[in-house]
C-alpha cells in the first residue's frame, strides 16, 4: 500500500501514517466518550464518535494533500488539498449506512467538516455545502460547488492510487454495512440526501426541521472528537500511547470533605443554646445536614436542577461542594465543575480544596481555569488545519479540557463554551457529561443571558445527564423547576439577621431627584469619623474599634475613595506598602508570612488603609485578604476600599460597610461581610451614591447598572417600597422580601434576558452563538508582574524551556505564574495603555503574555504597591 501520512516526518518522529491515526483516534474516543452515553435519538454515541474518527482525516489520503504534507507543493487548484470536506461526506456516508438517524448524521457531517473550525449556522452551512444547481457553468460556481467539483477529483485520485487505503477505512467506520465502492459511486447521490436531512429545498433554507436537541448533540460529537483528534497528533509528537488513563479523572472523595468539615466543627461549640457564634455554628451544620439529607431525594429523582438558597456567612462553598460530591457519588457520576463569576474567587476555593486534599492544580484531582484559553486567535478553517495541528501540548490540552476529578472555573469559560465555543474550547464538552456543575453566585450573571442560561442548564441536564446545584443567599428565580435542597431556607434568614440597613441622604436623593451624589471628600470623612469614634477620639466608647469596608463599582472609584481616605488621615498606613516591604525582604513569592505584615502593620500604630481590586496579582490580593483578617480579628482598626471582589465568598468580617449604590443583590452580598460572625448585636451597612470620579460624566453605579436594562431605579425604588421612607430597614426585610420584588420586577415588568439567544440553541445557530461573550470585549493583555527573584527565575526558565521545545515544562512554568498574573480588558486598540502594554516584552514568542519586572526602574509607572498595576479602566472589569 502507497504511504499515506496524517502528520509527516521531522526531525522528531517518523511520522504517523494515515491509518494509524484513524485507528488512535477511534480509540481514545473509547476513553473520553461513555459507553452508556446516548444521542436524543437513542443511540450509543461512542460509536458515533468511533465512526468519525475513522474518516474525519480520510481526505488527507489524496496524493495532492500528500504533495503538500510532504513537499509543501500547492495543487493547481487549492480546494484539491483541503480534507475535512470530503471526511464530512464520508462521516454522513458511515452513519447513515449504519441506519442512524437523519439528525444523528447531520451531526456527524458537521463535527467532521469543523473539526479543525468553528461550528457554523447548521442549517445554512449543510444547505450551502450540498446544495448544487444544475446546469452551472464553472465560470459561475460558488465556493461550495467548486468544493464538490474537487471532491470528484478527489474520490477519483483515491481509487486510483490507494483503494486498499480506502476499502480498510470504509470496513472499520461502517463496521461492514457500508463500502468505498457504494460510497464513491453514490456520491451525487449522497449530496441531495444530506441537503434534504435539513428539511431544506433545493431553493430554501429550512430550520424548522432541526430539533431542540440538534445544537446539543452537534456539540458533543465535535467536542468528542476534537479532543480525541488533538490529543493523539499531541501525543504522536511526543511518543505516547493511548490509554484509558491518559483522560481518567482522580476523584475527591466526600470523606475527606466530610473529615475536614468536621475538624473545624470540632474547634468550636455548636451548642445550640450558646452564645451568637456558637449559634450560628450550629446553623452551619444544621443547614448542611439539611442538605445533605435532601439530596437522598434529589438523587433519587434523577437529579436535574437543585438550589442551595443560605444567607451570606452560612459556609455555602463547604455546603455547596458536599453537595456535589454527594450528588455525585449517589449518581455514579464522574467531575465537579465548579464555576463562579470572579476570578477572586477562584482563587480562594482552589486555595481551600488544596489544603483539604494536599494537592495542587497539576494533577488529576484539581483544575483551575480562571480564563479564556491564551492560546493565540488563529483561522479556524480547513484551509489552517493542518498548522493548527502543529506543536499541540497534550498534558496542556487535558488541562483544557477540564479532565480532572474537579475544575474551578469561570462562568466565562463555562457558559461560552457551551454557547458558540471556539474550536479548543469545545475540547471540555465531554468533561461535562455525567458531570456535577455548581454555579456559584449565578445572580452575577449578565441579564442578556437570563434566558439563555436555563436553556444551556437543560442542554446539560437532558443531554449531558449533567446535575446543576445553582447556590446563592440571593435566587433569581432562573430555573423554574429547580428543587430547594434546603429545608425552609427562610429560618436561616430569619436566624442570622446580623446587621440593619441604612440609606444615605445621597441615596434618597437618587430616589427623588437623581441629583446630588456623594462626594468623595464626604464620603472619607465619614469613613474616617466612623474609626475615630470607635478609637475613643471622639466619643465615650475607646476600645471598641470599628473596622470599615468601603465597596466601590469601579476600579477608578475605589482608587480615588482610596486616595481621599489616606489624605484625610493624619497617620494612614497603606498595607499595601508594608506588604511590599515584607515581599521584598524576604524576596520569595511562597513563604511570606501574612502574620509578619500584619504584626507590622499593627505595630506602626496608625491606621491601616487597604486597597483591593482585580489590578492586585491574584497571590497579593490572596494574602492582603489574609492579612486583613488578622487585622479585624485582632480588634485593630482597619479601613478597607475594595471593588466588588469582595463581595462574594469572602470570609472577612467587618463592624460597618459602605455599599456605592447597586442592585439589591449586590447590597445583599455586601452585607455578608459585615458582622459576619456576631461580632456585635447589630452591624450597620450604609447605602450611598458616590459621585463620578475625575474627568468621568457618570457616577460609577449609572455606568456599571443602567446600561441596556436600567437596574438602579428598579433596586431603589424597590428598597423604598420595603423601607417604607424610614432611613433604617431590618435585615429579614432586604434579604428576603426585597430580594424576591426585586427579582419579580425584573422577570414580569423588565422581562429581562434576550429571547433570540434562545432561539439561536434551538436552531442550532453555531455562528450567532458565538458572537455572546458574558462580558462586553473579550480582548485582555495578561501581564505577569514580577516582585520576587523566584518569580523573575520562573520566567526566565520559561522562555529558555520554550527555546529547548519543551514544551510540557513551559506549560508548567506559565501555569505557576498565573498567580501573578493581571489581565487587564483592552477596549481601544489605539489607546495610550494599550499601545504600552502591548510594547511589554512578551515571555516567549508562541504567547501573548508579557511581563515586568517590579525592580527594573524601566517599568516603575506599570506598578503601584497600593493599586496593583496601573493601566486603563473600564466598568466592564468587574466581571474578571
Amino acid at each position: 500500500m502507497t504511504d499515506r501520512y496524517s502528520h509527516p516526518p521531522n526531525d522528531v518522529h517518523d511520522g504517523v501514517p494515515l491509518v494509524d491515526h484513524l485507528e488512535d483516534v477511534a480509540e481514545r474516543v473509547g476513553y473520553i466518550v461513555p459507553g452508556d452515553a446516548k444521542t436524543p435519538a437513542d443511540e450509543p454515541l461512542r460509536a458515533v464518535v468511533e465512526t468519525l474518527a475513522y474518516v474525519h482525516d480520510f481526505g488527507k489520503a489524496t496524493t495532492y494533500f500528500q504533495d503538500y504534507l510532504l513537499r509543501s507543493s500547492e495543487p493547481r487548484y487549492e480546494q484539491y488539498r483541503y480534507h475535512a470536506p470530503l471526511g464530512s461526506f464520508a462521516a454522513y456516508y458511515a452513519l447513515s449506512a449504519q441506519n442512524f438517524d437523519s439528525e444523528t448524521c447531520l451531526a456527524g457531517f458537521v463535527a467532521v467538516a469543523k473539526h479543525h473550525g468553528r461550528l457554523p449556522d447548521v442549517a445554512a452551512y449543510v444547505f450551502s455545502r450540498a446544495n448544487r444547481r444544475e446546469n452551472v457553468s464553472r465560470g459561475n460556481q460558488n465556493a461550495a460547488e467548486m468544493q464538490q467539483v474537487a471532491m470528484a477529483k478527489q474520490l477519483k485520485d483515491i481509487d486510483e492510487h490507494v483503494p486498499e487505503l480506502a476499502r480498510e477505512v470504509f470496513q472499520s467506520a461502517t463496521v461492514g454495512e457500508g463500502s468505498w465502492s457504494s460510497f464513491r459511486s453514490s456520491f451525487k447521490e449522497l449530496l441531495t440526501e444530506v441537503r434534504k436531512s435539513t428539511g431544506s429545498s433545493a431553493t430554501t433554507i429550512n430550520r424548522e426541521t432541526l430539533s431542540e436537541r440538534c445544537y446539543g448533540l452537534v456539540l458533543e460529537c465535535w467536542g468528542s472528537l476534537v479532543l480525541a483528534d488533538k490529543t493523539s497528533a499531541a501525543a504522536a509528537a511526543s511518543g505516547s500511547d493511548a490509554s484509558a488513563g491518559t483522560y481518567d479523572a482522580e476523584k475527591p472523595t466526600f470523606e475527606r470533605l466530610d473529615e475536614y468539615i468536621e475538624s473545624i466543627e470540632r474547634t468550636a461549640d455548636s451548642d445550640r443554646h450558646g452564645n451568637r457564634g456558637e449559634r450560628l455554628n450550629f446553623l452551619r451544620g444544621k443547614a448542611r445536614a439539611s442538605v445533605l439529607s435532601n439530596v437522598e431525594s434529589f438523587a433519587d429523582a434523577d437529579g436535574g436542577v437543585g438550589t442551595v438558597t443560605l444567607p451570606t456567612g452560612m459556609g455555602k462553598t463547604l455546603t455547596g461542594l458536599s453537595a456535589a460530591l454527594s450528588v455525585r457519588d449517589r449518581l455514579g457520576q464522574k467531575r465537579v465543575i465548579y464555576a463562579l463569576p470572579f476570578t477572586s474567587i477562584i482563587d480562594q476555593v482552589v486555595a481551600e480544596v488544596e489544603g483539604i486534599y494536599q494537592v495542587d492544580t497539576t494533577g488529576r484531582l484539581l483544575t483551575a481555569h480562571h480564563h479564556l484559553s491564551e492560546a493565540t486567535i488563529v483561522d479556524e478553517s480547513d484551509e489552517s488545519a493542518d498548522e493548527a495541528d502543529a506543536n499541540d501540548d497534550i498534558a496542556g490540552m487535558l488541562a483544557e479540557s477540564w479532565r480532572a476529578g474537579m475544575t474551578v472555573t469561570t462562568f466565562v469559560q463555562l457558559l461560552e463554551s457551551l454557547a458558540g465555543p471556539a474550536n479548543r474550547q469545545s475540547m471540555k464538552l465531554p468533561a461535562l457529561r455525567d458531570s456535577v456543575v455548581v454555579l456559584d453566585e449565578p445572580q452575577s450573571l449578565p441579564l442578556d443571558w437570563w434566558k439563555l442560561v436555563p436553556r444551556l442548564v437543560r442542554m446539560l441536564t437532558e443531554q449531558y445527564n449533567a446535575t446543576v446545584i445553582a447556590m446563592t443567599a440571593t435566587q433569581p428565580q432562573l430555573f423554574d423547576d429547580a428543587t430547594e435542597l434546603v429545608s425552609e431556607p427562610e429560618t436561616y434568614f430569619e436566624a442570622t439577621e446580623r446587621v440593619q440597613y441604612e440609606l444615605d441622604d445621597s441615596t434618597t436623593r437618587y430616589i427623588e431627584s437623581r441629583e446630588e451624589p456623594k462626594s468623595y471628600t464626604e464620603a472619607a470623612s465619614a469613613i474616617v469619623d466612623e474609626t475615630a469614634e470607635a478609637n475613643g477620639t471622639n466619643s465615650d466608647e475607646a476600645g471598641e474599634t470599628e473596622s470599615v469596608l468601603a465597596i466601590c463599582n469601579t476600579i477608578d472609584s475605589a482608587q480615588a475613595l482610596t486616595a481621599h481616605v489616606t489624605e484625610s488621615l493624619s497617620d494612614a498606613i497603606s498595607v499595601g506598602s508594608v506588604y511590599a516591604d515584607v515581599l521584598e525582604s524576604t524576596d520569595r513569592d511562597s513563604t511570606t508570612e501574612v502574620t509578619t505584615v500584619a504584626e507590622r502593620v499593627a505595630d506602626a500604630g496608625g491606621q491601616p488603609v487597604l486597597h483591593l481590586s482585580t489590578r492586585l496579582r491574584p497571590v497579593d490580593r490572596l494574602r492582603l485578604i489574609e492579612t486583613a483578617k488578622l487585622l479585624t480579628e485582632r480588634s485593630c482598626s482597619l479601613v478597607v476600599v475594595s471593588t466588588q471582589l469582595v463581595e462574594a465568598g469572602v470570609d472577612i468580617s467587618f463592624d460597618r460597610v459602605y455599599r456605592d449604590l447597586a442592585p439589591i443583590d449586590s447590597i445583599v452580598q455586601a452585607a455578608g461581610r459585615c458582622n459576619r460572625s456576631f461580632e456585635r448585636d447589630r452591624g450597620r451597612v450604609v447605602v450611598w451614591w458616590l459621585e463620578a470620579p475625575d474627568e468621568q460624566t457618570k457616577t460609577p453605579s449609572e455606568a456599571v447598572y443602567n446600561r441596556g436594562t436600567a437596574l438602579l431605579p428598579v433596586a431603589t425604588e424597590t428598597l423604598d417600597d420595603i423601607g417604607g421612607g424610614e432611613g433604617t430597614i431590618p435585615e429579614a426585610a432586604v434579604s428576603k422580601t426585597a430580594v424576591e420584588e426585586y427579582y419579580r420586577r425584573l422577570h414580569d415588568e423588565k422581562n429581562v434576558g434576550k429571547d433570540a439567544y434562545v432561539e439561536y440553541v434551538n436552531e442550532a445557530r453555531a455562528d450567532e452563538l458565538g458572537e455572546l461573550s458574558l462580558i462586553e470585549q473579550r480582548r485582555s493583555v495578561e501581564i505577569v508582574v514580577c516582585r520576587t527573584a523566584t518569580e523573575r527565575k520562573r520566567v526566565e526558565a520559561a522562555r529558555v524551556a520554550w527555546r529547548d521545545y519543551e514544551f510540557e515544562r513551559v506549560r508548567q512554568l506559565m501555569d505557576s505564574l498565573k498567580e501573578a498574573t493581571v489581565s487587564i480588558p483592552i477596549y481601544r486598540s489605539d489607546s495610550e495603555e494599550a499601545q504600552a502594554l502591548s510594547g511589554l516584552a512578551r515571555i516567549h514568542e508562541d504567547t501573548e503574555t508579557r511581563w515586568i519586572d517590579t525592580r527594573d526602574v524601566r517599568h516603575d509607572s506599570y506598578f503601584d504597591s497600593t493599586t496593583g498595576l496601573v493601566a486603563e479602566s473600564s466598568v466592564d472589569n468587574r466581571i474578571l
